[in-house]
């Protein structure tokens, strides 16, 4: 969800609703400011009210990095845009050119990109398996085809095709 203080809009990134056994209840939140990307904790009254943010999501297809601006292509109408590297940082990690995300648009301008919860990617350098450790949780790092590097358990090998959860930056499964 998407709201409005100071004049700025801020992503909600997690909340936690508390209830003293004295006083009034209150929301602990974590907020992401959309322009800055500057991640805040600020604490508010229970039943407090602010004014929504048109919010829009785009399919859009990643095209090239510039250097320091990221060039993705509106799907539906073409349109070429950038972002600044610096807003989008994490998630270039895990794309691969002319791939497909959806691109959030805050009152028409756009603001930052929203992965899918999994991606299944190439394994492009890592330790060599070990035969039969499938059951303990000791993991290494790995290398993705788009340079992102992430750990994995010991039998995944190099060419091996994984799931990963970009959001979080973790292994889920084999693919």
């Amino acid at each position: 969800m998407h709201i409005e203080l100071d004049g700025e809009p801020w992503r909600i990134v997690e909340f936690q609703h508390v209830k003293p056994g004295k006083g009034g209840a209150f929301v602990r939140t974590k907020v992401k400011a959309l322009g800055s990307g500057a991640v805040v904790d600020r604490t508010f009254r229970a039943g407090e009210k602010f004014p929504r943010v048109h919010i829009e999501v785009k399919n859009v297809q990643y095209l090239y990095d510039a250097g320091d601006e990221v060039v993705f292509m509106d799907e539906e109408t073409f349109e070429q845009f950038g972002l600044p590297r610096e807003s989008v940082a994490d998630e270039l990690e895990f794309l691969r050119p002319s791939s497909s995300v959806q691109m959030l648009a805050v009152d028409g301008k756009p603001s930052g990109v929203q992965m899918p919860s999994s991606l299944a990617l190439e394994v492009t350098d890592t330790e060599p398996g070990v035969k039969g450790d499938t059951v303990s949780n000791v993991t290494k790092p790995a290398t993705l085809e788009t340079g992102a590097v992430v750990q994995v358990p010991l039998f995944v090998n190099v060419g091996d095709r994984i799931k990963v959860d970009p959001r979080e930056r973790r292994y889920i499964s084999r693919a």
